[in-house]
Order: C-alpha cells, then sequence, then structure tokens
C-alpha cells in the first residue's frame, strides 16, 4: 500500500470538519461497537509498505494505540488536531516518503475486538481514514494489555521495502499507559488470527522477532497525562526495551514525537528537529535518543 500523496491543505479541511463532532461521529465503528472488518486481524495475510515512482523511498511506520478504558481520547487528538503537524515535521526533516500504520490493542483474553491492524499509508485521506476506522471500545482497567500482538503483527504479518530492499528499519510504536501480558498464548493465536496450528510465544521472543526490521518503541501516557509512568510499570518496560521506553508528560503532543523521533533516526539533526518544541517534549526526545 502507500499510495498517494501527504497534503497539509487537505488536512486542514479535515480537521474544520470535525470541529463539533462527537468521538462517535469521527470514529463510526463506535456506533456499531464493533471491529472495522477492514481492521479484522482474522485471516490478515499481509500489511506491505512498498515502494512506487510516487513514494520512491517509502519508510514503514506503525502506530498500535491502546484504546482500552481512558485511551480513546488520545486516537481522538491524533485525528482531530495532531496529524498535520506530525506529517509536516516528518516530511520537512527529510522524510518525504512515510507510510503509516494506525492500529489498535487491548486485552487478547478479555476483549471483543483486542486487536485491529490498518495498512500503510500516504495519503492525506487514506491516512486519516485508516486512524478513524478504529473501533475505541474501551473498557480495561488496572491489568496488563497485549502490546504484545503488535510485535507478533508486525514481525509475521508486514512486508516492508525500507527494509527488504534497502536494509533500512521500519519504526513500530505502540502507545498505552499500561505494562503487555507476558505471553501470547496458542488459543488465542487461533482464535484472533485464524491460524490452524500455533505455538505459544513471549513477549520477549516476539520483540526480538519485531526488532529485526523494526526500531521498536513503547511510549506512556500516564492517566491525568502524570509525567512518571508508576514503579511496576517502568520495572515492566526499562529492562525490555532501555531507551526506547519513552514517558509523554502531555498526549497532546504524541504526533510530533513519533516524527521528531523518526527524523533524528533517519539523519536530520536533533538540533535541528527539537528547536522551538516544548521543553517537555525536547526532554522525552532527548531521553530516549541521546
Amino acid at each position: 500500500m502507500g499510495y498517494g500523496k501527504w497534503s497539509s491543505t487537505d488536512y486542514a479541511a479535515y480537521r474544520r470538519s470535525y470541529a463539533g463532532k462527537s468521538r462517535d461521529d469521527i470514529f463510526t465503528s463506535n456506533k456499531h461497537r464493533r471491529i472495522d472488518p477492514k481492521m479484522d486481524p482474522f485471516r490478515l495475510g499481509i500489511r506491505e509498505s512498498r515502494d512506487s515512482p510516487e513514494h520512491p523511498n517509502s519508510l514503514a511506520i506503525g502506530l498500535f494505540l491502546d484504546v482500552t478504558g481512558s485511551m480513546g481520547h488520545i486516537p481522538h487528538d491524533l485525528v482531530a488536531n495532531q496529524l498535520g503537524s506530525m506529517m509536516d515535521t516528518l516530511t520537512s526533516h527529510g522524510v518525504q516518503s512515510p507510510q503509516l500504520m494506525f492500529s489498535a490493542v487491548g486485552d487478547h483474553r478479555c476483549d471483543k475486538a483486542p486487536l485491529q491492524v490498518g495498512q500503510f499509508e500516504s495519503s492525506t485521506q487514506l491516512v486519516n481514514d485508516g486512524l478513524s476506522r478504529l473501533f475505541l471500545e474501551g473498557g480495561g482497567g488496572d491489568a496488563p494489555e497485549s502490546y504484545l500482538m503488535a510485535w507478533h503483527a508486525a514481525a509475521r504479518h508486514t512486508s516492508i521495502d525500507c527494509w527488504e530492499k534497502r536494509q533500512q528499519k521500519g519504526f513500530l510504536f505502540t502507545v498505552g499507559d499500561d505494562t503487555s501480558h507476558a505471553q501470547f498464548e496458542a488459543n488465542f493465536q487461533s482464535t484472533i488470527f485464524g491460524y490452524d496450528q500455533a505455538k505459544t510465544v513471549t513477549d520477549r521472543e516476539l520483540l526480538i522477532e519485531a526488532s529485526e526490521r523494526y526500531h521498536v518503541f513503547h511510549i506512556h501516557v500516564g492517566k491525568n497525562q502524570q509525567q512518571t509512568a508508576n514503579a511496576r510499570v517502568a520495572n515492566y518496560w526499562e529492562p525490555l526495551l532501555g531507551k526506547h521506553f519513552i514517558t509523554l508528560p502531555d498526549y497532546k503532543q504524541l504526533g510530533l514525537l513519533v516524527a521528531m523521533v523518526v527524523a533524528i533516526m533517519t539523519g536530520s539533526l536533533a538540533a535541528d528537529v527539537m528547536r522551538g518544541q516544548q521543553p517537555g517534549l525536547q526532554r522525552a526526545v532527548t531521553d530516549a535518543l541521546i
């Protein structure tokens, strides 16, 4: 996938159209309380990020958003307010062909739609539509979520030209406020992906698989935008990801954070990318990369 180009003017029109609309008006799957069939991982196949004459140097960027509990406000703010600054920051700092795949995770042991998988897209309409297709299921609580399914989907169900043609890793971000389950059991794999046979795998095994082709990050957004993760959450993520576990005080800066991390890791000078940004955002990027 990945056809078409991003237009800031077109996104501005989308943004104006969202003014005054409720979350359910934008995320139409919420009205039906079910996953969009195009996001269903059952018999998923392969999600592709491909080069083309329009995008000769495509870069795969996957964002898997926690849509449980109070996290539903994050995709809402992304689509209504943040996509423009995110894409403009990427392209203005040399990432000319970003291909974004917006997806969602919940809890594979109890949620109705524990995993939703988008497509890698480039155009304003398709990036916007890919995000607004998400079903913001809600639910959840103070328990692990299934961020490891993002690693599973990326490792086993994507094919990306940036890696396969140029040995350039893509980027994979999970976003949420808790730890992950430690195992993805075989029976749940069969139920969610439709496998005829499966083998239970651990979070660490899936992380290693995904890291072969992606730079893997987790962005922690605390409840009420608290600045630091609690000890339980930090003690899970820091041994797994090290500096790639990022704490973000303000969810309204999520799109900028992702864009800045990608821009710097693909060759832009950190000082140029961070110039003029808020101190908390600069600190989060610096702690993750420098």
